[in-house]
């Protein structure tokens, strides 16, 4: 299924783009590449989110605590967007929006590691 499919042409997608006041652009039969680069990521993502997913509807961390699965979606979108591409040599961000976001660990002082080697 690709981005011009009647699915994405339905008036459900018509009035949500209205209501959000964006423009629904749909790719090019010309450039089959474009179409290749979003459909290999939209199989990433189905992939991660399934692995998730797996696990049940509700998920326990370390601390017994339990998560919906679908609070962890944004935790999965930094993993993907932070994630280095072997066709590109670079993660989406850095492509999408030309900067990375800081992870926590990049927030930590480095004296800090040495203080504490367990940290």
């Amino acid at each position: 299924m690709g981005d011009r499919d009647l699915k994405f042409r339905s008036s459900l997608w018509t009035n949500l783009h209205r209501f959000f006041g964006t423009k629904l652009s749909f790719f090019t039969e010309y450039h089959p590449q474009t179409v290749g680069m979003a459909e290999r990521m939209i199989q990433n993502l189905d992939k991660m989110i399934r692995r998730v997913c797996a696990y049940g509807l509700e998920l326990k961390d370390s601390d017994g605590l339990t998560h919906d699965w679908c609070t962890l979606i944004p935790a999965l979108e930094l993993a993907y967007m932070m994630s280095v591409h072997s066709s590109t040599g670079q993660t989406p961000a850095m492509l999408e929006k030309r900067w990375n976001p800081r992870l926590p660990a990049d927030t930590l002082r480095k004296d800090l590691i040495y203080i504490h080697p367990t940290a």
